[in-house]
């Protein structure tokens, strides 16, 4: 290689001016990488009249806030008092005012061990309403341990067999005459027992408990009378109840305060409203083996449905009429239910 030759004196100063360019250009290039950085984001700017620099915000996400799936307690909160121990916790009684029924009526509740849990205190439970036979008035086949459901839910929650259900037990008459039965529905010119059961009853559990949004974690459950009650509220109410349970049932209504009144009686038979529902509520309808009627009446009842609602059917082997065949098959409901519905849940 040859030696480089020396400039001449006349092409210097040329020489250097594009070399302090070159630097300048080089300086403006790195300034600039600078601010972009590694990423190539802008870095923030300078504060005016400072050395520091201002934070510039960061751009608001495009994404929508996540839905909260609790419904957390609103309002006053009821006077609950204990009425019974049981060996999975109190049941507690209190007297509900219905604002949109003008019925004011007792109502039983009674919460499973994890509501209290501090592991869950910020989930929402599923609610399970329960509706006993007869008059049901002064008196409750689910809270007096004649069907010990709570203590059967309690065992199976440990065997993760059944979800940890609030369990809700309303009255459904507001005498034990016979002659003055309700039916669960709002007979013309007497007490709106229907309207109470079906919104002032939910209403005050979501003013007082934690629950869960929407229908699919709320269920209904009935034996004989009760029955009846859950199946005819479950197809009128499907906004509220996704899943009925009606154990041992009936289907027409039977009050003698419906006289004069037979086109509102037939509105709130379960026998003509299993043939017309457009309800998407799924039931399990139970008759007991040992009573040839009672098989009969259900599974003529069961063949009606049609979709969208859908009705299993299960016969006791040699059951009756009698609580305490009702009471057997309560591990198998309480299964049946938590299969149906969603569980508890939180919004972390």
């Amino acid at each position: 290689m040859q030696p480089q030759q020396p400039q001449s004196q006349s092409h210097s100063q040329p020489t250097r001016t594009r070399a302090v360019l070159a630097g300048i250009t080089v300086l403006a290039l790195s300034a600039a990488l600078a601010a972009c950085g590694s990423g190539g984001k802008p870095a923030p700017a300078a504060k005016k009249g400072g050395d520091a620099a201002a934070v510039v915000p960061a751009a608001a996400s495009s994404a929508p806030p996540k839905e909260s799936k609790v419904s957390m307690p609103t309002g006053t909160p009821a006077e609950l008092k204990k009425v019974r121990d049981t060996a999975a916790g109190p049941i507690f009684k209190t007297t509900l005012a219905g604002k949109k029924s003008g019925v004011t009526a007792d109502v039983w509740v009674w919460l499973p061990p994890e509501y209290n849990d501090p592991k869950y205190a910020k989930f929402g439970f599923p609610v399970l309403t329960l509706y006993a036979g007869g008059q049901s008035n002064g008196y409750n086949t689910w809270t007096d341990n004649q069907l010990p459901i709570q203590e059967q839910d309690a065992k199976l929650v440990k065997e993760q067999k059944a979800h940890p259900f609030i369990m809700i037990m309303p009255v459904q008459n507001l005498t034990s005459d016979e002659k003055r039965a309700f039916d669960c529905s709002d007979i013309p010119g007497q007490p709106k027992m229907g309207t109470w059961m079906s919104q002032d009853v939910p209403d005050f559990v979501r003013t007082n408990f934690r629950t869960l949004k929407g229908r699919d974690s709320w269920g209904v459950m009935g034996a004989s009378t009760g029955a009846f009650c859950s199946a005819k509220l479950a197809m009128q109410y499907p906004d509220v109840y996704k899943v009925a349970v009606p154990i041992d049932g009936y289907w027409d209504p039977d009050s003698l305060l419906w006289k004069g009144h037979e086109a509102e009686r037939e509105a709130n038979s379960p026998g003509k409203l299993i043939e017309t529902s457009k309800a998407d509520v799924k039931m399990l309808a139970t008759s007991g083996g040992a009573n040839g009627y009672e098989v009969n009446l259900v599974k003529k009842w069961v063949a009606k449905a049609q979709a969208p609602t859908t009705v299993e059917y299960y016969e006791q082997p040699g059951g009756k009429h009698l609580t305490s065949d009702f009471k057997k098959m309560i591990p198998m409901t309480l299964e049946w239910l938590t299969k149906n519905l969603t569980g508890p849940q939180s919004d972390g």
